[in-house]
């Protein structure tokens, strides 16, 4: 996970702002799911 996420993960997690860490979230699942993607298709 990238740096500035992570900290922003927590920043949005210890202020309780639930949207923000349901924003957060998802561009993480966005993210791992195109590198894993890219990774994929370099392979094969």
């Amino acid at each position: 996970m990238p740096q500035w996420l992570c900290l922003q993960l927590m920043r949005a997690f210890y202020s309780k702002n639930r949207k923000q860490v349901k924003l957060l979230n998802d561009c993480w699942f966005f993210y791992r799911t195109k590198q894993s993607q890219a990774n994929e298709q370099s392979q094969g």
